[in-house]
């Protein structure tokens, strides 16, 4: 019972991973770009919601819409500030560029709401629903229906909407795609905007399991999510769901069955060994390069 229980546990912790995952999936699969400060947008969806519950004393719902806002809004932002001038400079360049804005979010977090960790609101009551003794938690089940909906609505926006398809154009060949009509630059700030939108759910799950919040509050999960996108294989949508249900799995059996110290580890060098094993993930594909 002990295992099942604990087998939950890492769904729900994995479904935040999950969720996070799907925005570096996306943006890569569509920009060909790694956006390292996606882990900091779940940072400020958290203060945000944050402030929306403990000072302005909204509800949960409209708390979490604002967040997504705010942080849809901050994606399309960065994407046209930081990533649009860089569209045809080299991958490195982009990725220091990433990097900087990662550590300019978590700095202009210092100096407005200070360093010091903020207590979030139990927005979901305690406890859960128990059978034979076995007991599952309000948050772990509402984090697990969260990135089910999530994941059936990203597949039917993509498979079934002209945008989703524009999109899926994009990700295959950009110039193809511009001599058919369709706006590249529009297609790439949507999808920052999706999985800008995406980290501010998250945030809030990541907060009603982890109820603290401060500046570096996104940087570990962040890890773990990208992490997880390439367990699955960078790119796939859901590879990417897959890769953050089995890195949540794996984190939280290292935890009750290894150590705790060493789980962050053992996560690390099972991705390691998968890479090791396939190059591409576990349902990524591999990409044949014209010459």
């Amino acid at each position: 019972m002990d295992f099942l229980s604990y087998l939950i546990n890492g769904l729900g912790l994995g479904s935040v991973y999950a969720i996070i995952a799907l925005g570096y999936t996306m943006v890569y699969g569509i920009a060909k770009m790694l956006n390292f400060a996606h882990g900091d947008v779940i940072m400020i969806g958290a203060y945000v919601a944050f402030f929306s519950i403990s000072d302005l004393g909204l509800p949960l719902i409209p708390a979490v819409l604002l967040s997504v806002a705010v942080c849809t809004l901050l994606g399309v932002l960065i994407e046209r500030l930081a990533y649009k001038p860089l569209r045809s400079a080299s991958a490195l360049s982009v990725l220091i560029t990433a990097i900087g804005v990662s550590y300019f979010l978590q700095n202009a977090a210092q100096l407005l709401w200070s360093s010091s960790t903020k207590v979030f609101p139990g927005v979901i009551p305690s406890g859960g629903i128990t059978w034979n003794g076995l007991t599952v938690s309000w948050v772990t089940m509402i984090t697990i229906s969260v990135c089910l909906v999530v994941m059936t609505v990203l597949i039917l926006f993509i498979n079934y909407t002209k945008t989703g398809r524009a999109m899926r154009a994009c990700s295959e060949d950009k110039g193809a795609a511009t001599l058919m009509g369709i706006s590249v630059n529009r297609m790439i700030s949507i999808t920052f905007a999706i999985g800008s939108g995406l980290a501010a759910f998250a945030s809030v799950l990541l907060c009603a399991t982890y109820p603290s919040v401060n500046p570096t509050l996104g940087a570990m999960p962040g890890i773990k999510a990208f992490t997880a996108a390439v367990f699955g294989g960078i790119g796939s949508i859901p590879g990417a769901f897959l890769g953050g249900l089995l890195l949540g799995v794996i984190e939280i059996l290292a935890r009750a069955y290894i150590s705790t110290q060493l789980s962050d580890a053992i996560v690390f060098a099972v991705l390691i060994l998968i890479l090791l094993i396939k190059p591409t993930g576990l349902l990524g594909k591999k990409l044949r390069e014209k010459v």
